[in-house]
Formats: structure tokens, sequence, C-alpha cells
């Protein structure tokens, strides 16, 4: 099959030739149909703490068309997602497919799909994954949103943390998918005011569509002050959805006090901030990783009535032959929001 490969650093992905993965005893190997580019394989492909190793086939965030099935039930044909978590070599050694401590993401032994070569990600015209992870996709949802449940769910699961409440104003720092996941979640949780601030025009445009009452560009607007003035409140929550050093010491300065902060940005490289600033305030600050498998299924049930809808986020579909360097563009991206190859168009 053709997979997009990680090779070295500073070099674009490479198209290449590779082995079929092979479904075994509760095993699924999907037909990739959508799998989305994520900011952790890029976080994941530049000089930081986390480098993938040689030879990775990245993508996390996929769905398709099962055609191949070492699971009993699930069904050649049948429509799939699944979580890119990986049981560790204790876990499958006590005969589970997955962490005896029911951690998932955050287990430090887990092995993601997409950031190892043991666990080849979607940029791929074929992905294997444990039935243990796997969701069928209701009939009303399509693959290419699909595809969106995996950044949909940290969205969701950020919020679910933040204890977003009716009525509450909720500002986010940064209009890419995951802070445009967490506006969806935000307003659906009864938020009052969900307030997007983010540099680039189509973003902000995009938060709109997907439940933001608001938005700020910080070019042109003190965000306190537009906030204040969009709200006639200070936040009560802040989410931090950028990833860069210095934006949880901004997210302490904008927080009221005993206001709560949720840090969702991954920043890979070291950080400073004046602890004092915090404590003055007494605020809350929580970080979040990932998701839970109850985060999935939530999701794809709002897929499925149509009360969430991803498209206005997925702005770019590309091709496996396309996608290196779409994906080299999305280090300083323009008007891309959510790229997603298609393996098999």
């Amino acid at each position: 099959m053709k997979a997009a490969v990680f090779h070295e650093l500073g070099k674009p992905l490479r198209i290449e030739n590779v082995n079929n993965p092979q479904a075994g005893p509760g095993e699924i190997v999907l037909k990739v149909h959508y799998c989305g580019v994520c900011g952790s394989d890029l976080h994941s492909t530049h000089p930081g703490v986390f480098v993938v190793p040689d030879g990775t086939i990245l993508g996390h965030e996929f769905a398709g068309e099962i055609v191949e099935s070492g699971a009993p039930g699930w069904k050649v044909g049948e429509m799939a997602t699944a979580l890119p978590n990986n049981a560790c070599e204790e876990c499958r050694n006590l005969g589970l497919g997955e962490c005896k401590d029911n951690l998932g993401i955050m287990c430090p032994k887990n092995t993601l799909t997409g950031f190892h070569p043991s666990a080849q990600g979607a940029y791929a015209e074929f992905v294997k994954f444990s039935v243990k992870e796997a969701l069928r996709l209701p009939t009303a949802v399509k693959s290419r949103e699909g595809a969106a449940v995996e950044p949909l769910a940290v969205g969701l699961h950020a919020v679910n943390r933040g204890k977003v409440t009716v009525g509450e104003r909720v500002l986010i720092l940064g209009g890419g998918p995951i802070g445009l996941a967490t506006a969806v979640f935000s307003k659906l949780a009864g938020a009052r005011d969900v307030i997007v601030s983010e540099y680039a025009p189509a973003r902000r445009e995009a938060a709109g569509a997907l439940g933001a009452t608001a938005a700020i560009d910080p070019a042109k607007e003190d965000v306190a002050e537009a906030f204040l003035k969009k709200a006639g409140g200070p936040p009560d929550v802040i989410f931090e959805c950028i990833g860069v050093p210095g934006m949880i010491q901004k997210c302490v300065d904008l927080s009221k006090p005993f206001g709560r902060i949720v840090v969702v940005g991954v920043c890979m490289v070291e950080d400073t901030m004046a602890p004092i600033s915090a404590i003055f305030k007494e605020v809350n600050i929580h970080y979040v990783l990932g998701y839970g498998r109850p985060d999935w299924r939530l999701v794809l049930d709002l897929l499925d009535s149509g009360r969430v809808d991803p498209r206005p986020m997925i702005t770019d579909i590309v091709t496996l032959d396309q996608l290196p360097e779409a994906f080299e563009a999305l280090r300083k991206p323009t008007k891309q929001i959510k790229v997603m190859v298609q393996p098999n168009p």
C-alpha cells in the first residue's frame, strides 16, 4: 500500500510503498477514507521533547471501511473509527486489549496509533487497530465527519474538565481545530458567551459557524478590553488552545479572581510564569490530555443527531501524494483549519 512516512527532522514526509497491515485476533483493518492532520503530528516531527522514530506513519484521526476483521461481530463493509490507544505489552500479556488501570490515552506505557512504527497510523491506504478501541459510525455519520471525532472529543473533554455551566462567560485563546471544538461544546454546555481570540480571519469566521458568540482579533484589539465589551464581564473560564510559551501567564493575567483556566494547547518547550500572579487570584489551572471512550461515544451521538457539524472547520482535502507539501504548509498556516488526507479517493 501507499503511505506517507516520516524519516528525518527537517525533511518532508516521503510517499512510499509499504506492507499492508494484517488483522490478527481481535484486530481490524480499515480502508482509510479520511484522516485528519493534527497539531500533534506537526509537533512530533519538529525539534522538541518528543520526536517520532524514523519510519513512523503518522495519522490518528481517521475513519473508513472495514476490509479485514479478526474480531467476532465486526464485519467487512462496516464503517468505523477508533481511539488511537494501544495496550502495552504488560496488559496484552494479561489477555487484555486495553489498559488494565483504565488510564487509556494517559497510560505512560501506551503506544498511540500514528506515533511509533509498532502502531502505524492512517496517513496510508489502510490502518490496523484493536477492536477494543473501535467504534462503528452511525448510518447518518459519513466518514469525513467520522474522521473529525478525535479533535471534537478533545474539545468535549476540555469543556467537561473546565466544568462549563449554563450562563457562564467563556474565552478561548486560539481558533484552530481544538479551539473551535471547544467552542462547539462550550455553547452546548450552556455558556452565555463563547468568545474566540484568533489572528486568522478564516478561523474567526469558522468560530461563528461553530458556536462562538463573538470573536476577537488580538492584532487589533486588547483581548481583556474586547472581551469585557462583548460579554459585559470577565471570563469565568479561559481555554488555552495555542500551546506556545507565555500563554499560561497570559491566561492568568486575563483571569478574574477564582477563575478557571484549562490548558489544552500542547507547548513542547520549556515555559515560565510568575506563580504569585496566579496565587493572588487563586485561579484554578487544569491541564488536560485527550479524551476517553465515553467522549467519543457522545460525539458520535451528537453527530448522528445533527447537533454537531464539523464541516465548517474542514477546509482542505488532499491526496496522499499532496500530503507532504500540505503537511509542511501547516507549520505556518494561512487559511487552513482542518486538513484531511483522502488516501483512497
